[in-house]
């Protein structure tokens, strides 16, 4: 899965150049509704489907995602860090849906977390590819409360 961002986080030590992010987002715009296909399904625990709003738009986006449980929590890799638009909307919002092993989940209280807080949601495999490049930072995120409704919220222009 590939996720496109207008920058790099310099903690998460993934810097591309401009060329590359272009080349990065194209592929993307190829092989991610592909993913989408097979993202969040019963049988497909390695990915999962991210719905976030826009923080601009206000137009609802589906991006697969790496992520998996951690108690009442989801965990997912900064991937691109923290310029990713997924993560921004994610942020900006303080809530997202996941579809994952064919469950949706409304997510809340977005918050950054390292390594040692992360490993135990992920099977050691991942960890080394997380480390092999160089992702450090992941999105924490937790199961909304019984009764939470959505915040209305119109698009920024």
């Amino acid at each position: 899965m590939i996720h496109m961002t207008s920058g790099q986080s310099a903690s998460n030590n993934i810097n591309l150049g401009p060329r590359t992010r272009r080349a990065v987002r194209w592929l993307a715009s190829l092989i991610n509704p592909l993913i989408l296909v097979i993202a969040g399904r019963r049988w497909m625990p390695i990915l999962g489907i991210l719905r976030h709003r826009g923080r601009r738009s206000g137009r609802m986006y589906a991006t697969p995602l790496g992520m998996r449980p951690l108690g009442a929590m989801f965990v997912m890799p900064r991937t691109f860090g923290e310029h990713a638009a997924w993560y921004l909307n994610t942020q900006a919002a303080g809530w997202c849906l996941v579809t994952y092993k064919g469950r949706d989940y409304t997510l809340v209280d977005p918050q950054i977390v390292d390594y040692t807080t992360a490993a135990p949601a992920f099977p050691r495999y991942e960890l080394l590819q997380f480390r092999l490049i160089g992702i450090k930072e992941y999105l924490r995120l937790r199961q909304a409360p019984a009764g939470w409704s959505r915040p209305s919220t119109s698009p920024r222009i």
